[in-house]
């Protein structure tokens, strides 16, 4: 059955800063923006020395999501898309906090790797510039992280996040709004230090252009267009103006800004010295601003989920690739997997194609742990999965996809499920039974075909039916189930089979 495409579709970008809202029109595959919100909760200003989220922070973020949620909230599920970044990747309370956000927004909410924040950002920055062949160096800053991307057209080559933001930088060396020559030299020091490693991947002979994202970029070159300082975007000349400008001051009230927004005063010398940091160290001279940013490259990115263009689904295959599964094999199990899911009753609180979509990718990657040894594999490759930069998946699609592989095989492990995400804490349990049956049965990884068997699951009673006399002539796979049946009366299933 072909999914209908919604006419509307949104995205919003809960940033260590500002959270950000999209929503656009969809017509015939292209985007029409009709709304945009943005607020400045500075969730990063909440993080105590311990990474947790203080309650007034929490308190702001949730009276801008409520505002946020009355936009969206009736909009379908698959529709829209939340991402956290990096206050939500730290904050060691995060899930307690996203448990009320989900309930604000009525979506379910991402955290995404400072990585996949890198790739969403260039796609955001790319679909804004349009079609150009020049290797492009782009840059974000964001409240608690900023990421350093090059590629060319769409596809980003070279991604960073590094652990510095607006929010953090201007916390530590500017508390109070305080403002000294000492107090900038160090925090320009620190981001140099931070930028060190990573200085000859992303030095000025590996790209053509440098493009600047984020609300700090924007604001610094709003500053030094209206103070005469550069007439073409952000400049290392305008730049050394402006740092001297702002080290005659003792405070950030003196600064005498009046084309900044005095929300963004607080964060602007945290941000000013990353990018002064970014000029000197990687050998900018000039810098042009784009409009496009996260909350574009996330619309983008749905859309290709939308029309079967999973960026998902790519990255499985070259994690396959990667780790020289056996194709053929894979392919059995997914097989295997869909002749079970077109009789199991289709009332999940996922989505079967949600529900098809992991259990494929399981089937893909269930085998890689192989590469790097036979025994344990399914826990080597299980690390894999929930470790790796692995474009598109967010935090939760990892320790959900890991989750699912890592218990594929022997023991039945319950409580590896109960910490994951609802729902997927209740429905991943089913999910790895599946691909666990489908395993076993396709043990011996022979081509020929399974007999018509019957499967039926309701709640944790598992029932399977073969043909007559067909598992008296398998003896290997009858003796399997009853190992099966075994693993799965340990964590209250029940294995029936005849």
């Amino acid at each position: 059955m072909q999914k209908k495409t919604p006419e509307i579709v949104a995205a919003v970008d809960l940033g260590s800063n500002s959270f950000h809202m999209i929503v656009c029109n969809l017509n015939d595959g292209k985007l029409q923006t009709i709304d945009r919100l943005k607020e400045m909760v500075r969730l990063a200003s909440g993080l105590d020395k311990r990474n947790y989220l203080d309650a007034g922070a929490q308190h702001r973020a949730l009276e801008c999501l409520e505002r946020f949620g009355q936009r969206i909230r009736n909009f379908p599920p698959e529709s829209v898309r939340i991402v956290g970044t990096n206050t939500l990747r730290i904050a060691k309370n995060s899930y307690q906090f996203l448990a009320k956000a989900e309930k604000a927004l009525n979506h379910p909410i991402d955290i995404i790797s400072g990585i996949e924040e890198a790739r969403l950002i260039y796609l955001g920055v790319a679909h804004s510039l349009g079609s150009n062949a020049e290797l492009r160096f782009v840059m974000d800053i964001g409240g608690g992280s900023t990421e350093y991307i090059i590629g060319t057209h769409d596809t980003p080559t070279i991604k960073e996040s590094l652990p510095m933001g607006c929010v953090s930088v201007s916390n530590t060396f500017f508390k109070d709004g305080k403002l000294s020559r000492s107090a900038f030299f160090r925090a320009t020091l620190f981001a140099e230090q931070q930028l060190e490693p990573f200085q000859t991947a992303f030095q000025r002979n590996n790209w053509q252009e440098a493009i600047g994202s984020s609300g700090s970029l924007r604001a610094i070159d709003k500053v030094l267009q209206a103070k005469n300082w550069s007439n073409n975007g952000i400049t290392r000349e305008g730049l050394e103006q402006l740092i001297a400008h702002l080290n005659q001051c003792s405070h950030i009230n003196e600064l005498d800004l009046p084309e900044l927004d005095p929300e963004r005063l607080p964060v602007f010398p945290g941000g000013l010295a990353i990018v002064y940091a970014s000029f000197k160290s990687l050998g900018i001279e000039q810098m042009t601003v784009s409009e496009g940013a996260l909350r574009e490259g996330l619309v983008l990115d749905l859309l290709g989920r939308l029309y079967d263009h999973d960026i998902r689904s790519a990255t499985v295959q070259a994690l396959a690739d990667r780790y020289h599964i056996d194709k053929k094999h894979a392919l059995r199990i997914r097989r295997t997997i869909n002749y079970m899911l077109n009789q199991l009753i289709r009332d999940s609180c996922l989505p079967i194609e949600t529900i098809a979509q992991f259990l494929n990718w399981a089937a893909d990657l269930h085998e890689i742990g192989h590469d790097i040894a036979h025994n344990q594999y399914h826990k080597h490759g299980a690390y894999i999965i929930e470790n790796g930069d692995l474009a598109g998946f967010s935090r939760q699609d990892q320790i959900v996809l890991a989750a699912i592989v890592k218990t594929h095989r022997r023991k039945f492990s319950a409580s590896r499920f109960t910490d994951l995400p609802s729902p997927w804490n209740i429905v991943a349990p089913y999910l790895t039974i599946i691909l666990r049956l489908a395993v076993l049965l396709r043990r011996n990884r022979h081509d020929h075909d399974l007999p018509d068997f019957k499967i039926q699951i309701v709640k944790s009673s598992i029932q399977l039916q073969f043909p007559d006399q067909w598992l008296a002539q398998s003896p290997l796979t009858h003796a399997d189930l009853i190992q099966e049946a075994d693993y799965l009366k340990s964590a209250g299933f029940k294995l029936e089979f005849a």
